[in-house]
């Protein structure tokens, strides 16, 4: 049989750069079966490895695309290299920015990867429990690229399987039904069908797990006004996890996939090209770091989240980075390799309050949605919120989009959860930016426009 090294087998497959069969252990191993690439179940592990690989080249998009467009960083000109991201934080749209290009192409990709997968697996043959959780950890992270584009750009063109080029020119947007069916749709199905497990051993910790994907299908509900279906399924996930003590331990890179974390992009600085850059980092603490004044006077003295976003200085380094994202740089690699959290249990438990709430206003001092709310607002060391000072659903809304912002900063939630929750124009306008309904999408890439060079399949979001 043919062997070749693993690199060179998983960019065949899908044009992947780094990342190998042990991208949970996160250790080398070269050689993969080509003749037979789509037969056993290493085989399909390789693959269901290249989709979680590609998570990785995505880290970026959550910081230029969500946190520069929101309230918590800006970017106060625009330097070499920086205009993109200078136009997205000044909200100077354009469907030439090459970020907006970038993601579009990179997400397509990781779809691509996933559908190959779910394309043959139900041929194969081997362990029937082990190909079903296969299917659904490729069908988790499909859901989850499709669910990042929409909160982009809104009804996308999608499909769930491998197309050619000559098919994929003739695939229009979807509609919000047909966008609302693939994304929950295959959440639902991980869920009912229990694909996934309810956790992993040893090298396998952070692939996607049931709990990932209920967390993530409340959110999605949330996303779609379906707040009484994501309190249900998001109820299945509370006490499943919990919330670490101090929050600062969720981020220790010593403590990676801790009891709080659900979901996470893994890195490991050890292994070449498997570590990142510094995250959010500065050359010296007089530098600019970005951070709105206005986040930063949110924290009370008590506030434990408030040193999480100081800066602290890398030894033998002429560096600072944010302490939520510290770590010490590889002296071999020269990498840093904090995970990317994606989904943690805070998370949960404010989605609930949330729901709850949009369910219908509680306001009794015993209300589930404020029990789940002050979990988070105590951990942090402060009083329990009053139900007294909430007196109605907005004050309620309100208060928990805030306890999202003080307790999510800088991990790629803050511009999300101002368009879900409606307080994206009042937030921005407090920052100077009058901006219209049509700016809470971007403008679909002229890239992708001109490829298909067909307005009825697809247009340009309106307003651009």
């Amino acid at each position: 049989m043919k062997k070749i090294r693993i690199f060179g087998a998983v960019i065949a497959l899908f044009g992947l750069g780094s990342c190998g069969e042990s991208f949970f252990d996160l250790t080398p191993n070269y050689e993969v079966a080509v003749d037979d690439i789509y037969e056993t179940a290493g085989d399909f592990d390789i693959a269901v490895v290249g989709c979680y690989a590609k998570f990785q080249t995505q880290v970026n998009y959550y910081t230029e695309l969500c946190e520069y467009r929101s309230d918590n960083l800006y970017l106060d000109a625009p330097t070499t290299g920086t205009q993109d991201r200078y136009d997205i934080d000044q909200f100077r749209d354009n469907a030439s920015n090459g970020i907006l290009e970038d993601a579009w192409a990179n997400f397509d990709n990781a779809v691509y990867r996933c559908n190959m997968v779910l394309d043959r697996i139900d041929g194969a043959d081997f362990d029937e429990r082990l190909k079903a959780q296969y299917k659904g950890e490729a069908m988790f992270l499909r859901a989850y690229t499709y669910f990042m584009k929409y909160r982009l750009w809104g009804c996308v063109p999608a499909t769930r399987r491998v197309v050619t080029v000559e098919e994929a020119l003739r695939i229009g947007r979807s509609s919000e039904e047909e966008m609302f069916d693939l994304i929950a749709g295959d959440l639902q199905e991980i869920v009912d069908q229990a694909m996934l497990p309810e956790s992993y051993d040893g090298a396998d910790a952070g692939r996607a797990t049931l709990g990932a994907a209920r967390t993530l299908l409340g959110k999605v509900y949330l996303t779609f006004k379906r707040p009484q279906q994501a309190a249900d399924v998001l109820k299945e996930v509370i006490g499943k996890y919990a919330l670490l003590e101090d929050v600062a331990d969720v981020f220790d890179v010593n403590n990676k996939m801790n009891g709080e974390v659900i979901f996470a992009i893994r890195f490991n600085k050890t292994v070449v090209d498997e570590g990142h850059g510094a995250w959010f980092s500065i050359s010296n603490l007089t530098d600019n770091s970005g951070q709105s004044p206005v986040l930063k006077s949110l924290y009370g003295e008590d506030d434990a989240r408030r040193a999480l976003i100081e800066y602290q200085k890398v030894p033998d380094v002429q560096l600072y980075l944010m302490k939520k994202f510290f770590d010490t740089r590889d002296a071999t690699t020269l990498q840093y390799g904090n995970d990317q959290i994606l989904l943690r249990y805070a998370d949960v438990l404010l989605l609930y309050a949330e729901a709850l709430n949009e369910v219908g206003y509680d306001g009794s001092s015993a209300s589930p949605a404020l029990e789940a709310l002050n979990a988070v607002h105590t951990r942090a060391g402060l009083d329990p919120l009053n139900i007294t000072d909430l007196p109605d659903q907005d004050a309620f809304r309100r208060a928990v989009c805030l306890e999202r912002q003080k307790e999510f900063p800088y991990e790629g939630q803050r511009w999300f959860d101002l368009v879900r929750m409606g307080y994206a124009k009042e937030a921005m306008a407090a920052e100077g930016h009058a901006i219209q309904d049509y700016q809470l999408l971007y403008p679909i890439p002229n890239t992708e426009l001109e490829r298909i060079n067909n307005t009825s399949l697809l247009w340009q979001n309106p307003g651009y």
